[in-house]
């Protein structure tokens, strides 16, 4: 058996860092871990499909730290883990949550109850990430309904303003990395934390 570890990030500016010290302290030699810097939006990895396709075999054992590691959404996810561990027979272990470990549910009950935890947390994930576009969205249309101005909102207030937010506060991005990836200035930048931290998301 061989363990590997993947590891995803949305962009070449992120920093693996977490899930590679979490991949480690699990136990998986630094060489057997495979990473792509791509958005989830598209699920075309290579490093993914080199891993998956060519390297994982029957009993070996696949470990990432987060469940959304291996899809961008609740479909893709379950497609994924059925491929895996159904169809290649490999095992998964998913660090943030170890009652997803299927070298611990070999029992027809074990197995139950990891798939209904597997499903829980995907469609979580997935409706996560459409609440927040959704809060973001009324956000934005509430604002404008009294009366305020955004002037160019494309550029002065990026729509993916919050998810940079989120991994500059995660330190996955330093300050200048996430102004570049907004397209914004230094003091634009803080300008919009300011706001976001004073009103939330209807600052959006």
């Amino acid at each position: 058996m061989k363990q590997y570890g993947y590891m995803r990030v949305s962009s070449k500016e992120q920093s693996v860092d977490r899930q590679h010290t979490a991949l480690s302290e699990f136990g998986v030699r630094a060489e057997n871990i495979f990473t792509d810097k791509q958005s989830g939006m598209d699920f075309k990895r290579g490093q993914y499909s080199r891993l998956v396709y060519k390297k994982l075999k029957q009993g070996d054992l696949l470990v990432v730290k987060s469940i959304d590691r291996l899809g961008r959404n609740y479909e893709e996810i379950l497609h994924e883990w059925a491929y895996i561990t159904k169809s290649i027979g490999a095992d998964i272990a998913v660090i943030d949550m170890p009652l997803l470990d299927t070298r611990r549910t070999t029992d027809l009950t074990g197995t139950f109850i990891s798939d209904i935890v597997l499903q829980i947390l995907s469609y979580v994930a997935q409706n996560e990430r459409e609440s927040l576009r959704q809060r973001q969205a009324e956000g934005i249309i509430a604002a404008k309904g009294r009366g305020v101005r955004f002037g160019r909102p494309q550029k002065e207030i990026p729509f993916e303003f919050f998810e940079v937010y989120k991994e500059w506060k995660l330190k996955e991005l330093n300050r200048l990395q996430a102004q570049e990836r907004l397209g914004v200035t230094k003091m634009t930048f803080y300008r919009l934390v300011w706001k976001f931290e004073r009103e939330g998301v209807s600052a959006l």
